[in-house]
């Protein structure tokens, strides 16, 4: 049985240092691409998605994301606020799991941006999530067609969504997209201060309870000042 989150837990604390020099003054989840900040362009898909609350941790230049999402009605949004301490992208979340609840919720990285094709890629992750069998879904995008990326990939997906991590010579065709749907219950047993998210995908991975969808568009990884130019040409693409 499929579910609808509710809940999202969107990471926004990160410094983006390969994003400088946009980034000195601003932290990257504010960096505009297509006329709206990174973070606003996440937001809005969540609403679309049914999403009624947003953690959003904060970290790097705090106050000036706090300040931005104050009057956001949809999805509510919540500060996680990790300003004293860094905690990774895998602390982060278990920082804010008291604010998450016990359901499967949504995950986003801030500063990810996708076109959906005929479908909405978050929609698509909420049908096609099921607990019995899995513990976290990710959205994965296609290497080739994926704007801005010139990585090795992050995994390969056998036909039932299962995936398989890239062994360290390999090169496979999906990279995540930083959407996902977790379980609250994967981060059972997780430890206290920073730590990566991957060390909670591996843990899945190895019980065999990690599962890929892949996206339904085009990605877009805007890492650095050039890929915000490669991504508005796209977007401006889809539009015209």
């Amino acid at each position: 049985m499929s579910v609808r989150p509710t809940k999202a837990m969107i990471l926004a604390a990160g410094l983006g240092v390969r994003m400088r020099p946009l980034t000195d003054g601003m932290p990257k989840p504010l960096v505009r691409v297509a006329g709206r900040p990174l973070l606003d362009h996440v937001l809005d898909k969540l609403a679309d998605a049914g999403a009624d609350e947003a953690v959003v941790n904060v970290h790097y230049l705090p106050d000036q994301i706090i300040n931005h999402v104050k009057k956001r009605k949809r999805p509510r949004v919540i500060i996680s606020d990790e300003r004293d301490e860094v905690l990774g992208t895998g602390g982060g979340v278990v920082r804010a799991l008291p604010l998450l609840g016990s359901a499967p919720f949504f995950h986003v990285n801030a500063d990810t941006l996708w076109i959906d094709g005929v479908r909405p890629n978050l929609a698509r992750l909420a049908e096609t999530f099921e607990p019995a069998r899995m513990d976290i879904l990710l959205l994965m995008a296609p290497t080739t067609t994926s704007v801005g990326y010139s990585g090795r990939g992050d995994y390969g997906m056998l036909a039932d969504g299962a995936l398989r991590k890239r062994r360290e010579h390999q090169v496979v065709p999906f990279v995540y997209a930083g959407a996902a749907i977790m379980s609250p219950s994967v981060f059972a047993g997780a430890p206290s201060g920073e730590f990566s998210l991957t060390r909670i995908f591996d843990r899945a991975n190895e019980q065999e309870r990690l599962f890929g969808l892949r996206l339904d568009g085009m990605w877009m990884h805007v890492g650095t000042p050039d890929a915000v130019n490669a991504a508005e040409e796209a977007f401006l693409a889809s539009v015209a």
